[in-house]
């Protein structure tokens, strides 16, 4: 007569993790770590120099690379949820960055230009001139 109640819904309490589950999440961290190092080095690394595009270039595909590394670990071990968004995000900052990388790559001499004319300017007009600069050097769609 004395029965304790069931909690209503979904929510059940977690079994303790075994070794197996705690060296996968571990190495999951690890690579989730790696991920985001890798990512936010592109990002940085293509802020000092256009020179360092390679490097750029390597770290980007790092990142995407481990990007679709914890994803597929994700679906397929369900291990954290915080590193399935940290993962998703860090994948749409990849993206963006694959584009820049590749925009730069295929109009090179034009954004190294730039970059020499803005380390050089001293004052907004000399870098709105660099600018304008910027914009003459690229070729213009054909109407």
């Amino acid at each position: 007569m004395n029965s304790t109640p069931e909690p209503a819904g979904p929510r059940r309490a977690k079994a303790p993790l075994g070794e197996a589950e705690k060296a996968s999440l571990a190495r999951t961290l690890t690579l989730f770590r790696m991920f985001i190092v890798s990512v936010l080095g592109s990002v940085f690394v293509y802020q000092l120099d256009v020179g360092y595009l390679w490097l750029t270039a390597i770290l980007t595909a790092a990142g995407l690379a481990l990007g679709i590394v914890l994803l597929v670990r994700w679906f397929r071990l369900r291990e954290s949820r915080l590193v399935l968004f940290g993962t998703i995000s860090g994948l749409v900052v990849t993206a963006c960055m694959l584009l820049v990388t590749l925009a730069s790559a295929v109009f090179f001499n034009q954004v190294a230009d730039y970059q020499a004319c803005v380390g050089r300017a001293l004052t907004d007009q000399a870098q709105r001139a660099c600018q304008v600069q910027l914009e003459k050097s690229l070729p213009r769609p054909v109407p």
